[in-house]
């Protein structure tokens, strides 16, 4: 069975939450190519360096920079959007009559589907977040959805079955067109052999990710507010494509880039991290046991609801960005917090699913 896997390219958290289902099908005996954008490629190539890469159409997507124009943002651009769409279909379309995939995976790619090959649609938010002065439009957004589900076999959900899961109102939703497989809470850390280990005990961790310009933003928020705070502090920049770079400044240590084992030791190592709040982002510190402040990103609503979900059970601290400074980030961890991923003993989910699917060819 031949496998073409396409996470989109809104942040590096669509690439990575794709990395255990594609080592899982690996597994499992497929063969799995890759459909990348320049921002993914290479962090998936540092994950699976003998797996062919398919340069795939990019969103481009670029953020707002505040929150409350999101919704006309997305008014505005919707031409933008409905024209990628198309044209990554006519792509998928294009790559399964040239190289005869049995299999796409899509997560979150609208378009991403073929009318020739079994097509799987991958999403945490079946429901779209809407901000209160904009709530009135969530069931247009839910129904747009659908619309894009409609065009795939089958819909996988990043969460437990049970409510509320990880993801709570966001993945558990009663009505779906298509047949929904709950696959379990994805990371990339869940069963690695992490062996490496930090000589170095942060204070704070911060974990810079997401898309342009709210990325630089956030970098240059925290190292203004950090270089302010006693006690050592480490910058993740995410940014795979410069390779595994460092340098310091002050009592900063910055690091462009750390592979899985270096990652995992930093983080684990710290004291308390801080990063934007996206699903694949709580899904990896909680694998990791970290204490989490999470700092939303300005547009994205999803992640607001995230971490005042999780901040009310307890389990992390939440900050608005334009709320964000030495005084607030101390006053957040006055408190202990700590992500727990609810998680059963044996989570067999996406074992279960892909063997399914691979059953039928």
């Amino acid at each position: 069975m031949k496998v073409l896997v396409a996470p989109l390219d809104w942040g590096l958290g669509h690439a990575t939450r794709c990395v255990p289902v594609i080592r899982e099908f690996l597994n499992q005996g497929a063969e799995v190519e890759l459909a990348v954008v320049r921002s993914n490629a290479a962090l998936l190539r540092e994950f699976f360096p003998n797996l062919r890469q398919r340069l795939a159409p990019s969103y481009n997507i670029v953020y707002p920079k505040h929150g409350y124009n999101m919704g006309l943002w997305l008014v505005k651009n919707g031409v933008h959007l409905r024209t990628v769409m198309n044209f990554e279909h006519r792509f998928a379309e294009e790559m399964v009559r040239r190289y005869h995939y049995d299999v796409l995976v899509s997560d979150n790619r609208f378009g991403f589907y073929s009318r020739n090959a079994k097509s799987i649609y991958m999403t945490h938010q079946r429901r779209i977040a809407f901000p209160k002065v904009l709530s009135a439009f969530e069931p247009l957004g839910m129904l747009w959805h659908a619309s894009v589900m409609k065009h795939f076999d089958e819909v996988w959900v990043p969460d437990l079955p049970e409510t509320p899961g990880y993801a709570g109102s966001l993945s558990h939703v009663k009505t779906c067109p298509v047949p929904v497989k709950y696959v379990g809470a994805l990371s990339r850390f869940e069963g690695e052999n992490l062996t490496a280990k930090s000589d170095v005990r942060y204070r704070f961790v911060a974990v810079v990710s997401g898309v342009e310009p709210a990325r630089t933003r956030f970098e240059n928020l925290l190292r203004k507010t950090l270089v302010k705070i006693p006690g050592r502090h480490a910058i993740i920049l995410g940014k795979p494509s410069l390779g595994v770079k460092s340098s310091n400044e002050q009592n900063l240590d910055l690091f462009t880039h750390l592979p899985d084992d270096q990652f995992a030791a930093v983080v684990k190592n710290a004291e308390w991290v801080v990063s934007r709040g996206g699903y694949s982002t709580v899904m990896d510190m909680a694998v990791l046991g970290a204490r989490c402040i999470f700092v939303p990103t300005p547009g994205q609503y999803e992640q607001v609801i995230l971490g005042r979900d999780l901040a009310r059970e307890g389990f992390a601290a939440t900050i608005d960005e334009s709320k964000f400074s030495t005084e607030t980030l101390i006053a957040a961890v006055s408190e202990k917090a700590r992500v727990a991923l609810p998680k059963p003993q044996d989570n067999n989910l996406l074992k279960d699913s892909v063997k399914e699917l691979i059953s039928h060819f």
